[in-house]
């Protein structure tokens, strides 16, 4: 089995919490990729990219591999995602693009599937989640599809019937198949569908050009990555801590404007989503839990009167006794009491008149 050197690699990190950014920075550089791109939201990446383009002048190396989030603001993963594999300023169409999220729901796979993502990476996440995302994207390239409403990766990783509103070509003999720039074969009778079976340069690039067999990277380095998620953990309580006093303050401003109380609720929607994606990845799954009920709880259409709000800050205090009595994993008896205190209190507030 080849052992992978990804020193020659550069990846691209789109995030837009600083935290969560600087944790996934670290653990790739402990997988020793040679060069890590971060960039805070789609709008500067695009920049990036644009760069790495530029003539004239020292610009920065295109990325071998996209990690980016999904949900950021005012370019979010699935422009970005978009742009890279529709304009003519993309530096490589064909790019590997793995995207992270915490809004893992079957709706938002489907939709950056469906726009030409490579692979899902869901938060809460671990070092060895990304180290498996990564050796997918080395091992397991797909052949890219275009049609005329669709490139990307073929969105099929098995061969099995198509869905029946879906339509697909069915023979190859009707494809124009593409193995390389030289080598194009095309077929007696054109119907605008290429299928791109490009060299895995990828795999060359980190050392598995002479095996035909699935590789790894050093096992050394999986478990420093892991000790390395485990020191960051130590942080989080005061990173969880700021945005639990922002969902506060979110809740007072809201109370003091009830004929404006949509854009606090989406606020609160959007803390609660960053609050999901991260708690299990550091540690406390039931922060985790807890703040998925808050984002499923503050969606648009929900209750925003004054009840509404304090079952924002029901939740709000149920988080703060996580951090507080520091109760890890799923919390076990005291687990059960929080989630079931916190479902009383919604009760009560939804049954008060």
């Amino acid at each position: 089995m080849a052992v992978y050197d990804l020193d020659r690699c550069t990846v691209l990190l789109v995030e837009d919490n600083r935290y969560v950014r600087n944790v996934v920075e670290n653990l790739l550089r402990t997988f020793r990729v040679g060069n890590v791109i971060t960039a805070a939201n789609g709008q500067e990446a695009v920049e990036d990219l644009k760069a790495s383009r530029t003539k004239g002048r020292i610009a920065s190396p295109a990325p071998d591999i996209v990690i980016s989030d999904l949900l950021m603001a005012p370019v979010n993963g699935m422009l970005l995602l978009r742009w890279l594999r529709e304009a003519p300023e993309s530096p490589n169409r064909f790019v590997p693009f793995v995207m992270l999220s915490g809004a893992a729901d079957s709706n938002y796979v489907t939709a950056a599937r469906d726009l030409g993502m490579t692979e899902f990476l869901a938060k809460p996440f671990s070092a060895h989640s990304i180290y498996k995302r990564l050796l997918e994207v080395i091992d397991y390239p797909r052949q890219f599809i275009a049609t005329h409403s669709y490139f990307g990766p073929d969105r099929r990783r098995r061969k099995v019937a198509a869905p029946p509103n879906e339509r697909r070509v069915v023979s190859e003999d009707d494809v124009t198949i593409v193995h390389s720039t030289e080598k194009v074969v095309k077929p007696d009778r054109e119907i605008g569908v290429w299928y791109f079976r490009l060299p895995n340069y990828l795999k060359q690039k980190v050392g598995g050009q002479k095996s035909s067999e699935p590789g790894e990277m050093p096992t050394a380095l999986l478990e420093q990555a892991e000790e390395k998620l485990q020191r960051s953990a130590l942080d989080f309580t005061e990173w969880a801590q700021t945005y639990l006093k922002n969902l506060v303050e979110l809740c007072d401003v809201a109370l003091k404007n009830p004929g404006s109380r949509r854009k606090h609720f989406e606020e609160i929607n959007l803390l609660a989503h960053e609050l999901r994606g991260q708690g299990g990845t550091f540690g406390y799954p039931l922060i985790t839990v807890l703040g998925k009920m808050l984002y499923d709880a503050t969606h648009k259409g929900c209750r925003e009167d004054d009840k509404g709000v304090e079952i924002v800050r029901a939740h709000v205090d149920a988080m703060r006794a996580v951090l507080r009595d520091k109760v890890a994993g799923d919390g076990g008896m005291v687990g059960r009491a929080l989630l079931k205190s916190l479902q009383l209190a919604i009760e009560n507030h939804e049954n008060i008149e």
